[in-house]
């Protein structure tokens, strides 16, 4: 029997491309299995993304949705996808068409002892100081989260079932750097795919301020600690 699979689909003002990566991820989830379900989750758009979601559901009512009134953040959404899926696999891709669904059709079955990580090369569309954030990033998680992967905040395919058991607390995107530490610890091993990074074809990207980076930075000490925690009683 082949294994089951939750493909969420993130939408944030994304009414240009929103219902062809639904289309997109029709097409695959009919590739990968049997028994599949889709989540959308709209954070909180102005620009119409909202109705074309519904109209989505009218076509295909197997189809649940989230909606948030106002916009939380990815990280949010994120959660609403991880903590809604009901399937073995459970995995999410954004609205804005940047990644390649098609990619995931290899990875249909995959062992519990391993996490599915893609992973962008630098994205030269990105200033300097944005590819130098990153590359901090990969060294904090490096250095104090106990993991080295080329690139966290892309998409992954996780075991349901293994994401409630690390009693996740994150509340942002830094809920990845989380999930893949404490995966770490517990043995499993990440297996890295590259993956092609499509170029927007409408809005911009939601670059983040100095405040918000600061506070992302504030957040993975935060992680750092839970981790340290999670760690210790794993290992009673």
């Amino acid at each position: 029997m082949k294994q089951s699979w939750t493909i969420g689909i993130l939408c944030y003002n994304e009414a240009v491309t929103i219902v062809d990566v639904y289309s997109k991820v029709k097409t695959v989830l009919s590739q990968l299995t049997g028994d599949s379900e889709i989540i959308i989750v709209d954070d909180g758009s102005t620009d119409g993304s909202i109705e074309l979601i519904q109209k989505i559901y009218t076509y295909d009512p197997s189809v649940r949705l989230i909606f948030h009134e106002i916009n939380k953040g990815i990280g949010a959404s994120i959660r609403d996808v991880y903590f809604n899926a009901t399937k073995q696999n459970v995995v999410f891709v954004p609205g804005d068409g940047q990644f390649d669904e098609m990619e995931l059709i290899p990875f249909a079955e995959f062992s519990a002892d391993h996490f599915i990580c893609f992973f962008r090369h630098e994205n030269e569309t990105y200033s300097l100081f944005r590819n130098a954030l990153s590359w901090a990033n990969k060294m904090f998680n490096s250095w104090f989260l106990g993991f080295n992967l080329k690139d966290v905040n892309w998409v992954k395919v996780y075991k349901r079932e293994i994401l409630y058991k690390l009693e996740l607390k994150s509340k942002s995107s830094i809920i990845e750097s989380e999930i893949c530490a404490k995966l770490t610890a517990l043995g499993k091993t990440a297996v890295e795919v590259p993956s092609v990074y499509h170029p927007r074809i409408a809005g911009q990207s939601k670059g983040a301020s100095f405040g918000t980076i600061l506070k992302v930075y504030k957040e993975l000490w935060a992680v750092y600690l839970l981790v340290k925690k999670f760690k210790k009683s794993s290992r009673k």
